[in-house]
């Protein structure tokens, strides 16, 4: 026997005993008030802001006082009016004077305000990245506490793209200089529409 053979002889012989695979992890759902609050405070914490809406009525008043008239305006939400029409946008590249991008989000996260954004809600996968800035409408139904637990709503492999947001782009240096819509969106307001 040479001593490869004699090295994996021994190490098939010494092979510890197979353990069982750990549990999800679960955790329990705090209530919806204390969800509201995580979500604000992470979303704040990422450079974002959180309105707390009853109808989406409430999402184009909102936005008619909050941003500048007349620029460009995309909605993939049926109840906000949007001023390009997606329809006709072929090339993503002329998503590049959008200012505003309003989305419909799915299941989102109380600890980190991430939003699932799955590829049916963008149309264009580069349109959140692209506006100058991004307003999401989410459903408190949809409101969960940690990503686990949303980890086990969604399926990652089923619209074949899909992303997490959970705010405006950042980066920062070394110096720990922060920059906020350095490449993306320069801010981002979420809508979570309070739904019981």
């Amino acid at each position: 026997m040479n001593s490869r053979q004699q090295i994996l002889s021994s190490a098939k012989a010494n092979k510890p005993a197979p353990t069982a695979l750990p549990d999800h992890l679960s955790f329990a759902s705090p209530a919806k008030e204390e969800l509201f609050e995580r979500f604000q405070e992470a979303s704040r914490l990422n450079g974002g802001r959180t309105v707390l809406i009853k109808t989406r009525a409430e999402i184009n008043s909102y936005l008619s006082e909050h941003t500048e008239k007349g620029l460009p305006v995309v909605s993939t939400v049926p109840e906000v009016t949007g001023t390009v029409d997606l329809n006709t946008i072929t090339d993503p590249h002329e998503l590049e004077t959008v200012e505003l991008a309003v989305l419909e989000g799915t299941w989102s996260a109380a600890e980190n305000a991430a939003i699932w954004m799955p590829e049916e809600n963008l149309v264009h996968r580069v349109l959140p990245f692209i506006a100058q800035h991004l307003a999401v409408v989410i459903s408190s139904k949809y409101l969960l506490g940690d990503m686990h637990a949303v980890y086990r709503e969604i399926q990652v492999n089923d619209p074949g793209y899909g992303v997490f947001i959970a705010g405006p782009s950042k980066t920062a240096d070394i110096e720990q200089s922060l920059v906020i819509g350095a490449h993306g969106p320069r801010s981002m307001t979420v809508f979570l529409l309070d739904e019981g």
